[in-house]
């Protein structure tokens, strides 16, 4: 029996990349059924592939097959959600649009994920991560002064900005869905989402408290009360002092006088700062400093490796990671307290009963063998 918030939600996932499998993967975790719709003879999902997780069924569908088509429209029928990751056009040209399945399920939430959006003059341009957070103002200011924009992963264009763009807007229009008893479509772009992920930042634009420069302002690493530090180990910590009572107590720990420094607040003496702090902390192990930070609001803590972030004690204990396959990966959030979200297992366990469960008729489910 599904658990989560979202249980008895059904949701037919159109297979893609990156941002729109992690979409369906947060809406699995909470609880949805998610069928995805393959092409046919697709390499079976691998349980290193994290992102299909809890999803208990895939089908093969060759799309411009019409019956296939017209299988995959009976899940259509029957899902609460639709997600596709296409580029603009495509699902219009293969006959499954959003005009055609609204038509068909008027209550259907249909979630696009592309990365400039289904208009404007880029719409229908290939691109990346890294191209989308770049128009979108976000990449710019990441990197050391003097030195180019640095690429955070994928994580804000893919992730942040797309992925969880795409299931915030899914989960809303499934509460207006509530009221109106009408579906309809989810826009998400990454770019979008990469420039809505920067609102803070044009408030201190605004405000003048935030320079075009790299490397100079108060979040970018600038400050020597908010970077990281290398360790005597090669390890480095993370410093957050911001707040002058905890800056106070990070230069206790570090053994450094107060009055030994510029200000905290002096720009001037930042540099000078930051030399100070860098002696010190190479003084010492990343672990070492970790212990001599423990249970203070320093706030000091160890740069840990994807590998290593599951062993920390506050992870533990918050059960942020688990185990599926042999593959640790982190855990559903966020947490509910009625309705607990469950990873109902490893990717594509391959259970056609879901198809007889969606009430799908045999010849149905035959087209979607593939």
């Amino acid at each position: 029996m599904a658990s989560g918030p979202l249980a008895g939600t059904r949701v037919v996932e159109f297979t893609g990349l990156a941002p729109a499998p992690f979409a369906c993967m947060v809406l699995a975790d909470l609880g949805a059924e998610v069928v995805r719709v393959d092409r046919p003879g697709a390499v079976p999902a691998r349980d290193t592939d994290v992102l299909l997780r809890g999803r208990r069924h895939a089908v093969g569908a060759d799309l411009k097959d019409p019956a296939a088509r017209d299988a995959v429209l009976a899940l259509v029928d029957r899902a609460d959600v639709l997600v596709e990751g296409f580029r603009p056009g495509v699902m219009e040209r293969l006959g499954l649009g959003p005009d055609v399945c609204l038509e068909r399920n008027p209550g259907l939430v249909y979630g696009r994920m592309t990365g400039w959006g289904q208009t404007g003059p880029l719409a229908a341009a290939a691109g990346h991560d890294i191209d989308y957070i770049a128009l979108a103002g976000a990449l710019s200011p990441i990197g050391t002064r003097g030195g180019p924009p640095v690429p955070p992963l994928n994580l804000v264009g893919d992730f942040g900005g797309g992925g969880l763009l795409l299931a915030t807007g899914v989960l809303a229009a499934l509460v207006e869905r509530g009221r109106s008893g009408r579906g309809q479509v989810v826009d998400a772009a990454m770019v979008d989402g990469a420039a809505l992920l920067t609102a803070s930042l044009h408030g201190m634009l605004a405000a003048g408290s935030w320079t075009p420069e790299r490397g100079s302002n108060l979040l970018d690493g600038a400050a020597p009360f908010y970077r990281t530090y290398e360790t005597s180990d090669g390890g480095h910590v993370a410093v957050g002092a911001i707040e002058p009572q905890f800056y106070a107590l990070l230069l206790d720990r570090l053994g450094i006088p107060a009055g030994d420094l510029p200000a905290q607040l002096d720009r001037d003496g930042w540099d000078e700062v930051h030399a100070a702090f860098a002696k010190a902390f190479r003084t010492r192990t990343r672990d070492e400093w970790t212990a001599v930070f423990d249970g203070t609001d320093a706030c000091v803590a160890p740069v840990l490796a994807p590998g290593e972030a599951a062993g920390h004690p506050q992870a533990r204990e918050r059960g942020a990671f688990l185990t599926l396959g042999g593959v640790t990966q982190p855990a559903p959030a966020p947490r509910f307290d009625r309705t607990p979200a469950v990873v109902s297992g490893p990717p594509s366990a391959g259970d056609p009963a879901v198809l007889d469960e969606w009430g799908l008729a045999p010849a149905q489910a035959a087209a979607l063998a593939g």
